[in-house]
């Protein structure tokens, strides 16, 4: 078998990179290659259309073991992560009986927040769950954390399962200054000296949070997210170091809650760059195990790409998000329910959610697999090339005080804002695509109705909007929020504006044209009408007319529309808004004989559209 195997590989001559290049600009025919097949990512680096076994020859990354330090390939020795779901209940009751609910539906690590200030309301909450196979996390506001941690290590005292209980308290001073701009009100150092001191019997019990997940549903792009995070970390490693506490025990209670968005291969290779990183940061605050330097990963799904229109494609979005976080080894996984956007979520999103998981463990097998990425060409490239762009904006926090100075100074969060600016921006102009928002929208699909969630369209998704008015803090607009306040207005209006697509000529232009019309226009939410053809521009006009068209969409060739728009424009006389789709060469022409509204690719889909609504809604 192995000779004939040899003889099937040597059937295919070995092809150098050089070869290809050439077969694929021959291909090209002169276009430039770089334009044509090189991406210019957000994260500050290209990525080629192919890699090679040549271009990870010389990465020492390559040669590590999963749970061999710098953990880049994982901190354990197997793929099995745990499903968290969020209690969302407002009692302690309720909340434990949703709790129990759910641990038989295969929940492993359950998520808190509600608060709690005696053993007995800890006891009374925790009562039925075994803290031998499930985790706890409790969010907290910080200036009741010491409180809380007090109130449960009694009870766990008190119960005997000091030992058995294995979860966090989200000990987060920093969301202050995050959300509203303005510095913590208190003595951070002391409050996390005391809560370690509290803590000390509970070995696994961590109490520092990096929330940056806060940061990816701002917007951050992922060298960003995972730049700031690192810059989080080493705040905690710094400040209590610098107070004598020994860098082993300040490292094993960090734990790091990290967004993921849906760029799959980048945020697989973020998590692997991510491990690598912390572990050479602690390593420079000389702890005595290299143990220590293993990061604990919560990995939630991105809130900032959900959206209210097409909800259902927030299960496609989450389902490849949630497998880049498995298939990167973290510890453990939120799948936001598909409906948080506008509600609270109910039994069946929390169901689908959890079974999302799921489906990953028990249909596709990736728990049985450790880092199934590694040594991927690609994966391997991308892999260091993010953790060079997020080494450079660490070492830039760093020179500027850290990061508890740069959120009080509201460095980070002026640069997070500008990303979210830019993706809102290419969002309006497609270059980031929201199915079912800004292509290929639903265009009979109405919303108003099922929104429950306070600010839910301004992109809010706790039920405070307050501090998206906040000076400094960051801007959580989702990226689809601009699109439905668009929308939501159509709804709202009085009459529905109907757009009637005036089919004629080229037979192939005018269908690419009227589908491309029907995208368009179907993001604010107007009837479409849509047509086979006329054989000539009169009879087209006449039958916008007796439809009630308040908008007429010529969708024809280029070399057409010099003879097809005047007399478009002739016949409406201004009983409609008359639009070329395209941007033809005449159309300088066009607009001399008072024709001023296109719709090509290089238009800004979203400002082109208020306008319309300024126009057509009374």
């Amino acid at each position: 078998m192995a000779d004939n195997k040899e003889k099937l590989f040597d059937m295919f001559p070995e092809c150098s990179y050089d070869q290809w290049r050439a077969k694929v600009e021959a291909d090209l025919k002169g276009a430039d290659f770089n334009k044509k097949l090189v991406w210019r990512t957000n994260e500050g680096f290209n990525v080629e259309p192919v890699y090679r076994a040549e271009n990870i020859a010389d990465f020492k990354t390559t040669d590590s073991l999963p749970g061999e330090y710098p953990y880049l390939r994982g901190t354990r020795t197997d793929n099995d992560w745990k499903v968290r779901q969020e209690i969302l209940e407002d009692t302690i009751e309720a909340a434990n009986a949703a709790a129990l609910d759910v641990l038989g539906k295969g929940v492993n690590s359950l998520g808190f927040n509600i608060p709690l200030t005696t053993p007995d309301e800890v006891g009374c909450l925790l009562a039925g769950i075994d803290l031998n196979n499930v985790e706890i996390n409790f969010q907290t506001c910080p200036r009741h954390a010491v409180e809380l941690a007090k109130a449960l290590v009694e009870y766990l005292r008190g119960s005997g399962e000091l030992t058995a209980f294995n979860g966090s308290i989200d000990f987060n001073p920093m969301r202050r200054a995050l959300k509203h701009g303005t510095e913590f009100p208190g003595d951070i150092k002391a409050i996390a000296l005391e809560l370690l001191e509290t803590v000390k019997p509970v070995d696994n019990l961590q109490i520092f949070a990096v929330d940056s997940f806060m940061l990816c549903n701002a917007g951050a792009y992922i060298y960003q997210e995972l730049g700031y995070a690192l810059s989080w970390g080493a705040e905690w490693m710094t400040m209590l170091t610098d107070a004598g506490v020994k860098a082993d025990i300040v490292a094993k209670r960090i734990k790091f809650n990290m967004g993921v968005s849906s760029n799959y291969f980048m945020e697989i290779a973020k998590f692997r760059a991510a491990r690598m990183l912390w572990a050479q940061i602690v390593e420079q605050y000389k702890p005595d195990s290299k143990q220590s330097a293993k990061m604990l990963v919560h990995a939630i799904t991105s809130r900032f790409n959900q959206t209210i229109y097409d909800a259902h494609v927030n299960l496609l979005r989450s389902q490849t998000e949630s497998m880049s976080a498995a298939l990167a080894g973290v510890d453990s996984i939120t799948t936001t329910p598909f409906d948080a956007p506008y509600k609270k979520p109910d039994a069946f999103s929390e169901r689908i959610a959890r079974n999302q998981q799921h489906l990953l463990k028990e249909e596709s097998h990736l728990d049985k697999v450790i880092d199934p990425a590694g040594g991927s060409y690609y994966v391997e490239t991308l892999t260091l090339s993010i953790a060079e762009q997020a080494w450079k904006l660490f070492l830039d926090v760093e020179e500027k005080g850290g990061f508890l100075a740069c959120i009080n100074d509201g460095t980070v969060q002026a640069a997070v804002n500008e990303s979210n600016a830019k993706r809102h921006t290419d969002v309006a102009r497609r270059k980031e695509i929201l199915l079912g928002t800004n292509q290929y929208p639903n265009i009979n699909e109405t919303a108003a109705g099922k929104i429950e969630t306070t600010g839910a369209a301004c992109g809010c998704h706790h039920g405070d909007h307050d501090h998206c008015d906040d000076k400094g803090g960051l801007n959580m607009n989702r990226a689809a929020s601009d699109f439905e306040t668009l929308r939501l207005a159509t709804e709202a209006a009085a009459k529905r504006p109907k757009v009637f697509m005036l089919t004629i000529g080229n037979l192939a232009m005018r269908l690419a044209r009227a589908q491309f019309s029907t995208n368009f226009f179907g993001c604010a939410g107007y009837e479409i009408i849509d047509n086979l053809g006329f054989d000539t521009v009169e009879q087209g006009v006449e039958a916008a007319m007796e439809k009630g068209a308040d908008v007429v969409v010529l969708c024809s060739s280029d070399d057409e529309y010099a003879d097809f728009a005047p007399k478009a424009n002739e016949a409406l006389a201004g009983r409609a808004i008359l639009v070329v789709a395209g941007a033809p060469a005449c159309m300088d022409d066009l607009k001399a004989a008072g024709i001023n509204d296109f719709i090509h690719v290089r238009c800004n889909v979203l400002d082109t559209l208020r306008d319309f609504n300024s126009r057509l809604l009374k």
